[in-house]
């Protein structure tokens, strides 16, 4: 039986990166993947000549210079910006919120304007110390951006009331007093040209591959396969749910192919409403500028999540936060398992800080 270094469970970008650090080690790598594709979520494949983000939309932004400077070694990226559009009702605003929001909302024109009519809107609630994340809210922005743009979205996104969810869940919301469009603040932002599969091929060339590959099915037959586990999968499966099941969200993706060239103009366009099921709507040729002829959207559905659905985001309340550490607790007794990406330290990343996480376990590791 051959052996490895590591066994390094999910090909999705933080086993990507480990495999590439290690292989430029002298370190040999088996990458097993339960999917039958690599680069996990943000997996993309091309259609009538529109890369279609399978599992929604992702689009790469940090001010980690490292970072940037790493990506750009294996893809080129454009330089797309991400302004997502809010559709409440028939009416359009722009995201994040600032004066294009404002301005269409109230009619005013100025900073000034708009700060003197959120802060009447915050004075005449009343509301103290806020009990949930609908006080909370109000608090933060007033009642005509909260109703409109985050409420009905937000229960959408946790499947419950904003009324039973914690206040802490939203510390702040940012509110931009200038007419910018740009969704994010950080330096680097752009589209990696020709798809994010490309990102994860160039990551593993030289590494050998498994897909549709169980790791608890493949380490019972192979229980030596290699020296040391990077296990990326949920870490309350790899200790049997000794402790219980952490909590999950969900989500439920319907792509189509639409015989028009252009369906909504915009790359993402968010439904705020509560009674429209899905939170958003992606136009993927958007993201590329293509010129292709058809057009490829994806409606998005959150939705709770049970064993044997896929886990894409954690939820960091109190009660999970608190199950989490009883779990670490034993990870962190392992020698032999290194536990990493979302599922495997239950923590939301974005792309650039799950490669940040690891570079900084590949450089402890292989020093």
């Amino acid at each position: 039986m051959e052996r490895y270094d590591y066994l390094i469970v999910g090909a999705g970008l933080f086993g990507c990166v480990f495999a590439y650090e290690a292989k430029k080690a002298g370190k040999k790598c088996l990458v097993i993947d339960k999917r039958p594709h690599i680069a996990g979520n943000i997996f993309t494949k091309n259609k009538d000549n529109v890369n279609i983000h399978v599992y929604g939309a992702h689009i790469f932004h940090t001010s980690n210079e490292r970072v940037w400077n790493y990506v750009n070694q294996f893809v080129s990226f454009n330089n797309f910006v991400n302004s997502p559009i809010a559709r409440y009702r028939d009416e359009l605003y722009n995201l994040p919120f600032n004066m294009n929001t404002f301005s269409k909302m109230w009619g005013v024109v100025t900073p000034r304007e708009a700060r003197e009519k959120i802060d009447s809107q915050i004075e005449e609630l009343h509301i103290g110390e806020p009990k949930n994340l609908e006080e909370q809210g109000l608090k933060l922005v007033g009642r005509d951006v909260f109703e409109k743009l985050i409420k009905g979205y937000t229960e959408k996104q946790w499947g419950k009331s904003c009324k039973d969810l914690p206040a802490f869940i939203i510390k702040r919301l940012p509110l931009r007093f200038t007419y910018d469009n740009n969704y994010f603040n950080d330096r680097y932002q752009g589209i990696a040209e020709g798809g994010y599969t490309r990102l994860a091929e160039k990551l593993l060339e030289g590494t050998k591959v498994l897909l549709s590959c169980d790791y608890f099915d493949f380490i019972k037959e192979n229980p030596d396969i290699a020296e040391k586990t990077v296990y990326t999968g949920m870490i309350d499966e790899f200790y049997g749910y000794r402790f219980g099941e952490l909590e999950y969200r969900s989500l439920r993706f319907e792509t189509k192919r639409l015989e028009e060239e252009n369906y909504q103009g915009n790359a993402v366009v968010n439904y705020t409403e509560r009674e429209i099921p899905y939170t958003r709507i992606i136009e993927h040729k958007h993201f590329e500028r293509s010129q292709s002829p058809v057009t490829y959207i994806t409606y998005e559905y959150p939705a709770d999540w049970k064993r044997g659905d896929e886990p894409y985001y954690p939820v960091n309340d109190e009660k999970n936060d608190a199950l989490y550490r009883k779990y670490k607790a034993l990870a962190d007794r392992e020698g032999k398992v290194i536990f990493g990406g979302r599922l495997g330290q239950y923590k939301y990343y974005d792309m650039d800080k799950v490669i940040d996480a690891a570079l900084a376990c590949a450089d402890e590791e292989l020093k």
